[in-house]
């Protein structure tokens, strides 16, 4: 009989986006919950050879100590997400995948992000170490589960930018860099990106973070016959910008500047708060109105940490525009969203859209996956409506 069971690998497997994916993959499988939020559940999209929920077995890497079925109490006492009833109802399952979390890597992450390990984290003496490890964990989980392939998927805390111009453009120079012990050339989100990729599994990075984005890594993509996509989950603030933005543009209402305050308190949040991390974040926010209007006009965006906002994000924007007779007028929009609520369904659609893209023969870069992204990898169109058009122009074809 052919295999038919998918794993998903998280990692930052008990953070507040992954434990809202776990809650839900485990309630949508019982049958608590309907589809809302989930794109995959469309209708053009339902003759997709994508994996049942039933069919996907979950785990993960973690730097932090706690267990995955008391974050998702929390998560439900403090911030009303999920309910906990639901919670209660999942406990078997959350405990299960709990068990097959293993440590990831504090090596290349940042002060900010290593202040928060908690685990018994590896002293890993080189970056190869580091994605030698993380590979054999990923291959122990897959022969254990018994899966025909694994998607690992990045929703960590989002690191400092890294510059890809310092990086070797060719895999066979970035491999042998990898083998230096001393400072890591490269940060952890590419260590998790190369291990998934040699080992010839599927690697999509939900953050902001390097992942797998340096010509290098798609290198190795490639020669794996395997695929990748990211970065940084587009859910709330952006979204609305890739979808209004476009409307300026076609309508000839020159937008003179658009700030956009953003405040919430989750962990995210307070990785966030330092202003490293920030800038990587700020950059993918912030990128995409030019290329949609075709000029910059001039733009603010700010992320601030509120502790007592937990989990639920305000982005507040104000867009200046001038239209006939040069009369400037005012767009405000308020938009109030759990975090992970909006992320978690995005996260599964996006594993069985690239285990469909895996059984139709896809290798590479996946721009189809485009309108799940601020900054998706090698798409210079950034309005929403033409990117969803490419996911189902996609959806109704054949292997590329």
């Amino acid at each position: 009989m052919a295999q038919t069971r998918i794993g998903i690998w998280l990692i930052g497997a008990r953070g507040g986006v992954a434990t809202t994916a776990l809650v839900g993959l485990a309630a949508l499988r019982r049958g608590l919950i309907g589809t809302d939020g989930l794109t995959t559940e469309l209708p053009p999209f339902v003759g997709l050879p994508m994996p049942r929920f039933r069919d996907l077995v979950a785990s993960g890497h973690e730097i932090r100590r706690l267990a995955l079925f008391e974050e998702a109490q929390r998560l439900a006492r403090e911030f009303r997400l999920p309910s906990p009833e639901v919670v209660e109802a999942c406990r078997e399952d959350l405990e299960a995948v709990d068990r097959r979390i293993r440590p990831g890597t504090a090596l290349g992450v940042g002060p900010r992000i290593a202040s928060l390990a908690s685990m018994e984290v590896p002293a890993d003496p080189s970056p190869r170490a580091a994605i030698d490890r993380l590979r054999a964990d990923l291959t122990d989980f897959v022969a254990a589960e018994d899966l025909a392939h694994l998607v690992v998927v990045n929703v960590a805390s989002t690191e400092a930018p890294v510059a890809m111009a310092e990086l070797p453009s060719t895999w066979p120079a970035l491999a042998s860099q990898l083998e230096q012990p001393g400072a890591c050339p490269v940060p952890a989100s590419t260590l998790y990106a190369i291990a998934a990729l040699e080992a010839g599994y599927s690697y999509i990075n939900f953050t902001p973070s390097l992942g797998s984005a340096p010509e290098a890594v798609d290198e190795l993509a490639r020669r794996q016959k395997t695929r990748h996509m990211g970065c940084d989950g587009k859910t709330g603030e952006t979204l609305m910008k890739s979808v209004l933005a476009p409307m300026f543009a076609r309508r000839n209402l020159p937008v003179m500047s658009w700030v956009g305050h953003n405040i919430f308190g989750n962990l995210d949040g307070k990785v966030l708060d330092d202003p490293v991390n920030k800038q990587a974040k700020v950059r993918s926010k912030d990128q995409l109105l030019g290329d949609i209007l075709g000029y910059r006009p001039q733009s603010h965006v700010s992320i601030e940490y509120i502790e007592s906002l937990g989990d639920w994000k305000t982005a507040w924007d104000h867009i200046h525009f001038r239209g006939f007779l040069g009369v400037a007028m005012t767009l405000q929009f308020i938009w109030q969203g759990c975090d992970s609520v909006l992320a978690a369904p995005l996260v599964l659609d996006l594993v069985r859209l690239t285990e469909a893209a895996r059984r139709q023969g896809w290798i590479g870069r996946m721009p189809f996956l485009a309108p799940f992204f601020k900054s998706p990898y090698g798409v210079t169109e950034q309005a929403f409506d033409r990117q969803f058009a490419m996911l189902l122009e996609r959806a109704g074809g054949g292997t590329d």
